[in-house]
């Protein structure tokens, strides 16, 4: 197939395209390089079946040439991300996704978009099912991220219902490894880098709440399965093992650290999710998806990237 990824040069989007390409499939990859990076696609620089179109979905998208599906990843991802570019979030989630869309639908393209459990906000229901619809402040803080999302959903499924697009939504859980920026706010890079530096590593309130957290070869593997599923959805993507952050922390520090990082509390965000973990039950009905790389191991798995990140770095990573 020829498929669009926008946001290609992104974290999870780097990764999808060598995904992709390795299949045997021909990928354009779009991206303004506003949070994403061109560095992240230097093995498929010379690749013929690949190339980066610099452009901003926000923009009406001018691809040429047949296409038989369009991945729309592109946006602000992490708190500190999304906290500095706030209508930039709003806009690609707004009108990006729209022309994201129009693009699949001149093109009789398939349409996946990439939404995130953030669509659940601080949710009263766990683990969090598709059906439930969420607990989003839309003035907070995090809402730039949350209803860009929320919208973005919206509007898909309504370009589905009219028969315009032929659409998938995947909602995103916490991913990580490597080509995480250590500045972004996200708190694997952030305890990682803390670790490796023997720096203190904060723990915002009492380090009591949740996280499930997915490697990303395991969620490229899910996107890919969701892209070829005849289930329009919404559906889960991730990891539902659960545990505090407290309990992150000291792996972190167990699988990085020399001895000298330690744990230093700091007042909880505005509506920073009590508990986050995916209920898996369609996607594992609908794409047969079960994540098969624990924790532990990921974290293992990422050790040499995170060192030399870490290594090259001049600023020590914040978590947002």
């Amino acid at each position: 197939m020829r498929i669009v990824v926008t946001g290609g040069a992104g974290f999870i989007g780097s990764h999808l395209c060598e995904a992709l390409v390795g299949a045997g499939h021909t990928v354009v990859a779009v991206d303004n390089l506003l949070t994403g990076r061109a560095e992240n696609l230097a093995s498929l620089a010379s690749e013929p079946r690949f190339s980066l179109e610099e452009a901003d979905v926000i923009e009406r998208l001018q691809i040429s040439g047949g296409l038989d599906a369009v991945l729309h990843l592109a946006s602000p991802a992490s708190p500190d991300a999304y906290a500095a570019y706030p209508i930039e979030t709003l806009r690609v989630g707004s009108e990006g996704t729209r022309h994201a869309l129009e693009l699949a639908s001149a093109r009789g393209a398939r349409f996946l978009l990439a939404s995130t459990s953030e669509v659940y906000g601080d949710p009263d229901v766990h683990p969090q099912p598709e059906t439930y619809a969420g607990n989003v402040n839309p003035v907070g803080p995090r809402a730039v991220y949350d209803e860009a999302k929320r919208y973005a959903e919206a509007l898909t499924a309504a370009y589905q219902r009219l028969g315009r697009a032929d659409t998938r939504i995947v909602r995103i859980f916490n991913t990580y490894g490597p080509r995480m920026r250590l500045d972004d706010g996200r708190v694997i890079p952030t305890f990682a880098a803390a670790a490796l530096r023997g720096e203190p590593i904060p723990i915002y309130g009492k380090g009591s709440q949740t996280r499930s957290f997915c490697h990303v070869d395991d969620m490229v593997r899910g996107l890919m399965l969701a892209l070829a599923a005849d289930h329009a959805g919404p559906i889960n993507l991730g990891n539902p093992e659960e545990m505090t952050i407290a309990q992150l922390a000291t792996l972190c520090v167990a699988t990085y650290g020399d001895g000298r990082a330690h744990l230093v509390y700091q007042p909880l965000p505005v509506d920073d999710p009590r508990r986050r973990c995916p209920d898996l039950t369609v996607a594992r009905a609908a794409l047969g998806f079960e994540p098969t790389i624990d924790l532990a191991t990921g974290l293992r798995r990422c050790e040499p990237y995170f060192r030399e990140a870490v290594a090259r770095s001049v600023s020590p990573a914040r978590m947002g």
